[in-house]
């Protein structure tokens, strides 16, 4: 029944196969000028790859996907659409236009490098979407991506519907979903199973400054293994789903909140983001990186006293959900915030004036490796500015072996970690020990917290005032017996 009605609901609103149509909305050439590059900078490198285009439409995307690709298959289900895909665009190179519904396709497995669909899965029940994303892990290579883009919480389109069948989900469902399936091979080796990994998932910033509309959501993930021993803290089988299951609760990250103070999740929240900004002399129109973003307090205090933008991003999806619940309040515009892996993303050489980033880089083991591409996606004279949790010389004592391994934190000693940015090609490069500086920060904290002891129970419980109060205790423990440290590091790219 709901294939018929999708089936309906489509022949209805492809009768000519024009653009407006496709898009259900009758500004749609002007929006795709502006859609179409900033979608295109979020993919990997297109060139020699095989492609699948699911939900091609009359080839908006064909086309330039057909200028870099070896080859490009192009899937829709209307014969309208696909035979207007056909003739603007078979010309161009190796592609095949099929006219299929993507609930019966069937498909090598093994045989793409990306997936690509944009405005599809919302068209999909449940059940379908569950069953084509086993279909696409399937039919990518290992390592292949998926990227697709759909419209959340309600309709964005102009156009007038009789009736309107699409599922329009928030994107923490779609993040769920997406990552939770598995598909498993049984191969050489024995049998395997496969996920996907979140690259990057952001707001679609067309319709944000053309509509104010913050509901067109992006991803890019990628098909990697998933076998039982690879798997995280906890029994997760991502890092993402251990982070927003365990450390990073949406309740867990507002006590955070009530500790450090409003908009901040980091060691001395306002205070310490003056301090350590001021050192950056940021000047109006630069472009800022903040990798760990958290709920983007400091982001937004550095686009409004500084006139920079600003890119946070973060890899709990519970973190950046509420930056950008507070992006909305904020308005501002210059300030935007994406789930993205850090350690998988990519951008063009050069793209950042400075790489800021504030208590993150903990939960990372290849730090050279992250370093580097600071290093590449800073401009000649950028900067980077970090703080982070380090520790004192082993041998550790038992609790802090302990309490690294619950977190699954990699911590080295400040001056080590300065050497890894020397090693990763940057220049003048302080490492700072600032552990005094955090011990009195986190004794300021827990005065404050006594002093609104009430308020704090009131808003969350005596439970989660007691975890907290306990947890920077202990911090305080760990500082004096020399295990945990705290590092300042500040460096160039020339």
């Amino acid at each position: 029944k709901e294939r018929a009605t999708m089936t309906e609901f489509w022949k209805e609103h492809s009768k000519h196969a024009t653009v407006e149509e496709m898009m259900l909305d009758s500004n749609a050439h002007m929006l795709t000028q502006h859609e179409l590059p900033e979608i295109l900078e979020l993919l990997p490198s297109l060139d020699g790859i095989d492609i699948l285009e699911l939900g091609a439409g009359i080839g908006r995307y064909t086309s330039h996907l057909i200028g870099k690709a070896r080859h490009v298959t192009a899937v829709d289900f209307m014969e309208t659409f696909v035979e207007k895909n056909r003739k603007e665009n078979s010309h161009l190179g190796n592609a095949d236009f099929i006219q299929a519904d993507v609930t019966q396709l069937e498909l090598s497995e093994n045989s793409f490098d990306m997936i690509f669909s944009n405005w599809l899965l919302m068209y999909l029940s449940e059940e379908e979407l569950c069953t084509l994303a086993r279909k696409m892990l399937a039919w990518l290579r290992p390592g292949g991506y998926l990227f697709f883009r759909e419209s959340c919480f309600h309709q964005s389109g102009d156009s007038k519907r009789d009736f309107n069948p699409t599922h329009y989900r928030t994107p923490a469902h779609y993040n769920h979903l997406m990552t939770s399936v598995i598909w498993e091979k049984e191969e050489e080796s024995g049998k395997h199973a496969y996920g996907f990994d979140t690259v990057l998932c952001r707001t679609v910033q067309t319709y944000i400054k053309m509509k104010k509309n913050q509901n067109q959501v992006c991803w890019l993930m990628q098909k990697v293994c998933r076998d039982v021993v690879q798997q995280h803290q906890g029994g997760f089988s991502t890092f993402q789903q251990f982070l927003d299951n365990q450390q990073y609760t949406r309740r867990g990250i507002l006590r955070y909140e009530k500790m450090f103070g409003s908009g901040y999740v980091s060691t001395g929240g306002p205070r310490t983001t003056k301090e350590f900004v001021d050192l950056l002399n940021l000047i109006p129109g630069q472009k800022v990186l903040d990798v760990g973003c958290g709920i983007g307090g400091g982001d937004f205090y550095m686009a409004k006293d500084f006139g920079v933008e600003v890119l946070g991003m973060d890899l709990s999806a519970n973190m950046v959900e509420i930056a950008m619940e507070r992006a909305v309040q904020e308005k501002i515009p210059s300030v935007q915030f994406e789930v993205s892996d850090a350690t998988k993303r990519t951008f063009p050489e050069g793209s950042f004036d400075v790489v800021y980033s504030r208590d993150t880089i903990l939960h990372i083991s290849d730090k050279l490796e992250l370093f580097k591409k600071f290093h590449s996606w800073l401009k000649p004279g950028g900067k980077v500015l970090i703080s982070d949790y380090c520790c004192g010389e082993k041998p550790w004592t038992p609790a802090f072996q302990e309490y690294v391994n619950q977190r699954g934190y990699i911590l080295y000693t400040p001056q080590r970690y300065g050497k890894f940015l020397e090693e990763a090609g940057f220049t003048n490069v302080r490492a700072e020990d600032r552990t005094a500086q955090f011990i009195q920060v986190i004794k300021d904290e827990l005065k404050r917290a006594e002093e609104t002891r009430e308020e704090f129970i009131q808003e969350f419980s005596q439970e989660d005032y007691d975890a907290i109060v306990n947890g920077w205790t202990e911090k305080l423990q760990r500082c004096e017996y020399g295990d945990q440290r705290w590092g300042l590091f500040y460096a160039t790219r020339d």
